[in-house]
């Protein structure tokens, strides 16, 4: 970090410091100090958010933030064992996945009242990122960064990227971007997948690599796609209690993913399912997959195993589309420090921090100043992203993922469904509808 933005950080970090001769007498894990625990699950960000915790600390110097960080996966199963125990962490990164069933089940604390004594400026975040978590005039949550989606190929598999920059797609020939996955495509021979003597049974690369572990929403790639081809998630987002998963234009979407395995030039799911996205690009076996702009750095970094760059996501019948995700802060509505807490939480969603966070370029910070540092600093390290920019600010262009009650349990029946079509166990129209149906089941 500058010494010039550093000294700026702590200006603001000053205007946000705690009155801390109000909690003097609450005891922590630290000889009195108060020690918020504070969890987290990507260990790219961490050092970037540990720096905003430094900083924060300087100002409050009765607040320590003790970092906890673990692996997606586990990060949820342990954050749910510890809520149901009465023993979560007073703040952790939260996802607008997931913190429906905190809200349901009383676990996340309301910071609406804070948010108004203390006048924080909604507007200052990118469009609609602070009504993601607000539900009947709770908010739970302020906005850290978004993300959006991208189309990442191997430069080495891909060798002519003349018009990767306006691919097209549609369900019935798949446009452009089928032709690009095909040419990608190549078998044991040397034979790409145009070849009229391409042996699909012996793929060396495959063009395109599919994310089926997806859940309800296909942020990775068939929903993106299936928003382009006029498909809708609710009757509204957030808070919708209809999902629509039975749409033509969806089973339409997946039936093209299954036509690419079919081909030869997608990897069969029963195959792909033993070995994780990132260790097949990184090996060289598939030529194209979509990801989003969280994977700047693992494909982009110093560490990456290939040569790689992002093209935009491909135009379908209703344009592009890409979806827009943000994460936020929730505070345990059972922490003992509530006030600290919030400070926290009041920070972590300020440019103070959003402008160290970006200077980092792990993410795009919800606030706009913090976006700009994060591209500058991209561009300054040589790595060209902005397509995941240019994606976000196209009017039109973006969608929220579905937010509703029954979370999980809508997520695992719709990946179920789907797996079943990839599979060949069920035709994409009758899987669907048999979700849909159990899905707004739900809701009755």
């Amino acid at each position: 970090m500058s010494r010039r933005l550093r000294s700026a950080a702590a200006l603001t970090v000053a205007a946000l410091a705690l009155p801390l001769a109000a909690c003097s007498g609450e005891s922590g894990e630290d000889g009195g100090n108060v020690v918020l625990n504070y969890w987290l699950w990507d260990d790219k960000q961490q050092p970037a958010y540990q720096a905003c915790a430094d900083e924060f600390t300087k100002a409050n110097p009765g607040v320590t933030i003790k970092f906890t960080q673990t692996a997606w996966a586990q990060y949820w199963q342990n954050l749910t064992t510890q809520l149901a125990a009465g023993a979560a962490p007073d703040v952790w990164t939260d996802h607008a996945s997931y913190y429906p069933q905190f809200v349901s089940s009383n676990q996340i604390l309301d910071i609406q009242p804070y948010v108004d004594r203390d006048k924080v400026d909604l507007t200052q975040y990118a469009g609609g990122l602070a009504d993601l978590f607000v539900k009947d005039g709770k908010r739970y949550g302020l906005p850290k960064d978004w993300d959006t989606m991208a189309v990442v190929y191997n430069k080495k598999l891909v060798t002519d990227s003349a018009g990767l920059d306006k691919l097209t797609w549609n369900p019935a020939d798949g446009g452009t971007f089928e032709q690009a996955i095909a040419k990608a495509t190549v078998d044991a021979q040397g034979r790409n997948g145009l070849d009229p003597a391409f042996d699909k049974n012996n793929v060396k690369v495959y063009g395109f690599l599919p994310e089926w572990g997806d859940g309800s929403q296909g942020q990775n790639g068939w929903g993106d796609l299936a928003v382009s081809n006029g498909f809708t998630y609710l009757d509204k987002n957030p808070w919708g209690t209809k999902y629509k998963y039975d749409d033509p234009k969806l089973a339409e979407t997946i039936a093209w993913f299954k036509k690419l395995i079919d081909k030869g030039w997608a990897p069969k799911f029963d195959k792909q399912s033993t070995l994780g996205r990132d260790a097949v690009m990184d090996a060289g076996g598939a030529a194209f997959t979509i990801v989003g702009s969280w994977t700047i750095n693992s494909y982009l970094g110093t560490g990456a195993k290939q040569q790689y760059a992002f093209a935009p996501l491909p135009v379908g019948p209703q344009g592009r589309k890409t979806a827009i995700n943000g994460l936020s802060d929730a505070i345990y509505a059972g922490t003992k420090h509530p006030d600290q807490a919030w400070a926290w939480v009041k920070f972590l969603g300020s440019s103070a921090c959003q402008d160290i966070v970006g200077e980092k370029a792990v993410v795009f910070p919800a606030i706009k100043s913090g976006a700009e540092k994060a591209l500058a600093a991209h561009k300054a390290a040589g790595r060209d992203v902005h397509v995941f920019t240019d994606e976000a600010a196209a009017p039109g262009g973006t969608f929220f993922l579905p937010i509703s009650d029954h979370g999980n349990e809508v997520s695992q029946i719709v990946q179920d469904a789907i797996q079943s079509v990839v599979l060949g166990q069920a035709a994409p129209a009758d899987a669907l509808k048999k979700a849909n149906d159990q899905v707004n089941a739900l809701f009755k």
